[in-house]
């Protein structure tokens, strides 16, 4: 009989918008004598849903979890997916026991090991070998045990070459890749990891997958894997867990939980125009866009002549961004990752304010067909800021041009995603 890594029952996390506490005393110590005597708090029975489209108030409660109920088994590899806030992070904060729920509970049988957040547990003065044994043991790694896997981790990792530089020297890639090494080496019965896989290149994105995969597999070994790869969710996880709203939506097969999270967006995005309300409060986040060809706003493309991306954002802290677009077919798989300067190579200074800028793309290796864009925001290549999935649609009405195209070749022959450059160019309005 398999035996249950994770058992979680009515789970619920809720929080105050604006405030820690109810605002007086008297209220507090009102709330925890009701609590003592075993019954419901009343602040709870007025909770909001988390919908980031609509604007809360100071005071508001808000339940960033609402009743999730699910089951991991030991050797089960189980992928998190939805939109930005839907409380994917706070669920694996609540199972990396970093934060506690506000009801419900989980079962954990054995020893986690969590991978959250870049540099987790890492001093920047210390160096990458004193970080491994301080992480280690954060982790719950005995000296001896850390000293034994040691060389296979900076192996993984491969820093062998500035093991002994301090880690504020390192590169954000080069710190996840040592925050994963001791994650994934660390003798658990759980892992959990969270996007940060992002910030690595690719080729290390496919050994972190294949790590994950013989860890799951070979040592039995539960798997929460958390991406907005959907691609990397296929390849990992035999099982998916779809959040919306901090609600669960579905739990079931990861092809059929990715395919029924794509189909909101065709139903919601079948045209070139998308406008966003004025509730969100991200740090920068795209606020409308429109694609245009030869200065004519259409839906429909003819790929023998480039498209121009006409956006606007708007930024409410000074950030270091970059930008990247993602195209995806009719069935929704990503087919070419397009990003500036070849993966983070240029990056814009923005102050607060609002901006304008566009994107010029040629499509000649796209076939006719229905297809879909992702437009992600980065900052200095640690962080999405703002990644609106499917966020347009359009139509190629022509063949393909340059059926000898790298691109092309690529996308038919392997179906990975594709790496090429763009030039983005920004003004502020």
């Amino acid at each position: 009989m398999t035996k249950i890594a994770i058992k979680v029952e009515n789970l619920s996390k809720a929080y105050n918008l604006g405030q820690i506490g109810t605002g007086t005393l008297s209220q507090d110590i009102q709330r925890w004598w009701i609590k003592m005597r075993g019954k419901e708090d009343p602040l709870f029975k007025i909770g909001h849903i988390n919908d980031r489209t609509v604007k809360g108030k100071d005071g508001d409660l808000v339940w960033s979890l609402k009743d999730i109920n699910f089951e991991i088994e030991q050797g089960q590899a189980m992928g998190i997916i939805g939109k930005n806030g839907a409380g994917k992070s706070t669920l694996l904060k609540i199972l990396s026991q970093i934060t506690s729920p506000t009801t419900g509970k989980i079962k954990i049988n054995g020893r986690i090991a969590s991978l959250l957040e870049v540099g987790t547990g890492f001093h920047p003065e210390l160096t990458g070998r004193e970080n491994i044994f301080l992480n280690g043991a954060i982790l719950g790694m005995r000296k001896s045990e850390i000293k034994r896997k040691f060389d296979e981790i900076v192996a993984f990792a491969g820093v062998e070459k500035y093991v002994d530089t301090p880690v504020k020297r390192y590169s954000s890639g080069m710190y996840v890749r040592l925050a994963f090494a001791v994650a994934a080496h660390l003798e658990s019965d759980v892992l959990i990891v969270d996007e940060v896989l992002a910030v690595g290149d690719a080729e290390f994105q496919k050994k972190c997958i294949g790590k994950m995969n013989e860890v799951s597999k070979t040592e039995g070994k539960a798997i929460l894997f958390v991406s907005h790869n959907m691609e990397s969710i296929k390849q990992l996880c035999e099982s998916a867990i779809y959040l919306e709203n901090g609600a669960l939506k579905e739990v079931g097969s990861v092809n059929d939980v990715i395919n029924n999270y794509y189909s909101q967006f065709v139903s919601q995005n079948k045209n070139s125009t998308f406008r966003r309300d004025n509730s969100c409060t991200k740090d920068c986040y795209l606020e409308e866009a429109i694609i245009t060809q030869n200065n004519i706003h259409t839906t429909f493309i003819d790929n023998k002549s480039p498209i121009e991306l006409r956006f606007k954002i708007k930024n409410n802290i000074k950030l270091n961004i970059c930008f990247e677009i993602i195209l995806r077919d009719s069935n929704m798989n990503p087919i070419a990752f397009i990003s500036e300067g070849s993966v983070y190579g240029i990056q814009h200074l923005i102050e607060v304010g609002k901006y304008s800028g566009n994107i010029i793309l040629s499509l000649p290796f796209l076939a006719e067909g229905n297809y879909y864009m992702d437009f992600i925001i980065a900052e200095k290549n640690i962080r999405y800021v703002d990644n609106v999935e499917c966020f347009m649609s359009f139509q190629i009405n022509s063949p393909i041009i340059n059926e000898t195209s790298w691109v092309f070749k690529q996308s038919r022959a392997q179906g990975s995603i594709l790496m090429d450059s763009i030039n983005v160019s920004i003004n502020k309005i």
